[in-house]
This record gives structure tokens, sequence and C-alpha cells, in this order.
């Protein structure tokens, strides 16, 4: 086999190569797509909070408190997909407290929502109100150090391809798994917001609150 023979089959193993990682990383894209769907799919506190604020507020501000939550997500797959043992050691072991911090964060939220009066229309949000709503959710799910087990359990499993970039393809998946979520959430609730009268808001605000309440009570009391 000449020189050149032999370059154009090392060029075209390369690109077979090449050609299977990409192939791998587009699937395990897709599957910690719907990791991170599922993970922020179900119906929480959260999920209770994004939806009470998207119908108060708007649209924006749902989505924002979606991503504050989002991104916590993240953070914790993050941790759990490079490995790093020691976050994860020193979260485990203080979960005591950041229940704690959470469930009583969360117990004023449901107070607060209870509470509130509605507005006629959608309240116009400040910059100071959009950051709010983020950060918010964020500390909220932030402080359940116990996602990042779930994102370990689901990581060791045959679901990964292990190659140097999986750990950036998995946490890019997640992300835009669950921003995906929320944004569809907000979006979709927003359109029933102009449907809904004061009446109809002054009760969703009731049990909403009532439901945060319930979640953060249940928080504490497990402790």
């Amino acid at each position: 086999m000449s020189l050149f023979d032999s370059t154009r089959a090392f060029e075209k193993l390369n690109s077979q190569e090449d050609g299977k990682i990409m192939a791998e990383n587009w699937m395990l894209f897709f599957s910690t797509f719907l990791i991170g769907v599922s993970i922020a799919a179900p119906v929480g506190p959260i999920g209770i909070l994004c939806i009470r604020r998207t119908l108060a507020h708007g649209k924006l501000v749902g989505f924002l408190s979606g991503m504050g939550a989002a991104t916590a997500d993240t953070v914790y797959g993050a941790i759990a997909a490079f490995g790093i043992t020691i976050v994860t050691n020193s979260l485990v072991e203080n979960t005591f407290w950041l229940r704690i911090l959470g469930g009583c964060f969360l117990l004023y939220l449901g107070i607060k929502t209870f509470l509130e009066k509605p507005a006629d229309h959608a309240a116009k949000a400040t910059q100071s109100g959009y950051l709010s709503a983020y950060l918010s959710t964020f500390f909220l799910t932030i402080t359940n150090p116990m996602t990042i087990l779930a994102f370990i359990a689901i990581f060791t499993g045959p679901i990964l391809a292990h190659n140097s970039a999986w750990p950036l393809v998995l946490v890019a998946g997640i992300f835009t798994g669950s921003a995906f979520w929320w944004l569809s959430l907000s979006f979709g609730v927003g359109l029933l917001r102009d449907r809904l009268t004061t009446n109809h808001m002054t009760w969703i605000n009731r049990i909403s609150g009532s439901i945060i309440i319930i979640f953060s009570l249940k928080t504490l009391f497990s402790l």
C-alpha cells in the first residue's frame, strides 16, 4: 500500500470515528434533554409558584421563575456530571440546615401568596422584580441537595456515552430540557390570563398559597 493510500485510509477512519462521537453526543443530548424536562415537569411548589406568578404578573415573570429552578438543576447536574465529590458530600452533610432554610422561605412565599390581593390585569414587573422572581426559585431549588443524588443515580446508568465531551453535552441537555418546559408552561398558562376575573385570581392565590404552605410544612416536619 502506498503512503497516499495509507493516508486516505487513516483520514477515513478518523472521519468515521468523529461521526460516531458526534452521533453519541446528539443521542446523549436528546436523552438528557428529556431528563431535564422530566425533572422540571412534576407540579411541586416551584411549578405552583411559576403558574401563580404567570397569572399575576405575566409570562416573562413566570418564565424567569422557572429559569431560576432550571439554573439550580443545571448546577446540581454539573456537580454530578463532573464528579465534584467534595461539593456533593458537603451538600449532603448539610441537608438538614439547607432544608430548614428552604422550608422556611417556602412557608413565607406560601403565606405571601395566600394573602396577596389580585390586580385586574397583569402587573408590570420592574427589573428588580424580574431578578427577585429568578433568585427566589433558584434559592428554593438549590436548598434541596437531594436533587443531586437523583442526578448521580441517572448519570451512572447505561444512558451515558463516555467520551471527552459528554459532561458538557449532558449539562447542556439538562438545561435546555428544563428551560423548554418552563417556557412552555409560562406561555401556555399566560394565554389563560385574560379569561380570568379578579374573583378567579383571588381563589387561585388562596389555593396556590395553601398548596405551597402544605409543601413547606411537609418539608419542615419531615426533618
